[in-house]
């Protein structure tokens, strides 16, 4: 996979280059793994289900864009990258955008509209996206 796209958001400023770090890595993955783990427990709320689905997303696409070399400036960046970091199919990073949109306007708006569906999907792209992490 080249790494052109990639580049073009650099030159627009809206990734930097940046090595990435072992340690870094590690803590991502980590966290990414332990809250997708805890989202997929019935037991808890759907807001909090909902919130660690979606962070657990981030951090493993800020996995992927970090293990590549890069650093977005906007965290929005993070699922639109996912064909070019990971290998991520349209269909599961626009369900990481949709959710993104949804994360904010709970977190800025305070407004969470219970949609299991979403949820459903959002665990599932992000399951499809641990599995097209390598395992470092």
């Amino acid at each position: 996979m080249t790494s052109d796209k990639l580049d073009n958001l650099v030159r627009s400023g809206q990734l930097k280059k940046e090595p990435p770090r072992a340690d870094e890595l590690a803590g991502l993955s980590r966290s990414g793994l332990a809250r997708i783990a805890d989202a997929e427990r019935s037991d808890l709320s759907f807001e909090s289900r909902f919130d660690l689905a979606y962070n657990a997303a981030h951090a493993l696409a800020l996995y992927a864009l970090r293990r590549k070399g890069y650093r977005p400036e906007h965290r929005y960046l993070l699922f639109q990258t996912l064909p070019h970091t990971a290998g991520l199919a349209t269909g599961h990073w626009r369900v990481l955008a949709k959710a993104h949109e949804k994360r904010n306007s709970a977190e800025y708006e305070g407004y969470l509209e219970q949609d299991e569906r979403l949820l459903a999907d959002l665990l599932a792209a992000t399951r499809a996206l641990i599995a097209v992490l390598p395992e470092d």
